[in-house]
């Protein structure tokens, strides 16, 4: 049998368990991805193991802070754990969001592990054609 060794999975790994477990004063880093889609703006993040009721989204102004919390899964007296490399502990992500975001309409679904924030464009951020009036000066934006 053949063994594939990545060195600097092993040296993240040997990172994670010298400094340990994210706490809620100083949480680990999630892995997301951010686009746009349509007049939405996307943001996935991986989350998996983690229960849904033990992730906080939260918005002040244009910041979005979103914390979850991996519990260990509760073992037998005679478990006798062989190999544990997945992190435990509180994972956060800030993201500041621009203005042209409307923030009061966040949408958030969890799935398979991965929560998707869809974050709707602002009205006055998306293009709008101005129409030119000729002799009075008149001018027109039509949204």
């Amino acid at each position: 049998m053949l063994m594939r060794t990545d060195p600097f999975r092993e040296l993240d790994r040997l990172a994670q368990q010298l400094m340990g477990p994210g706490t809620w004063s100083k949480p680990s880093a999630m892995a997301m991805d951010a686009y746009r889609e349509g007049d939405e703006y996307v943001v996935a993040f991986d989350l998996p193991g983690v229960a849904a009721d033990a992730i906080d989204i939260d918005v002040e102004r244009n910041m979005l802070t979103v914390k979850a919390e991996r519990r260990p899964v509760a073992r037998a007296d005679d478990v006798q754990m062989e190999l544990s490399e997945r992190p435990l502990g509180v994972f956060s992500r800030q993201i500041v969001l621009a203005d042209t975001l409307d923030t009061e309409h966040i949408k958030a679904d969890y799935d398979a592990g991965v929560l998707t924030l869809r974050i709707p464009i602002a009205e006055r951020a998306k293009p709008r054609k101005i129409s030119i009036g000729v002799g009075s000066g008149h001018k027109e934006i039509s949204g």
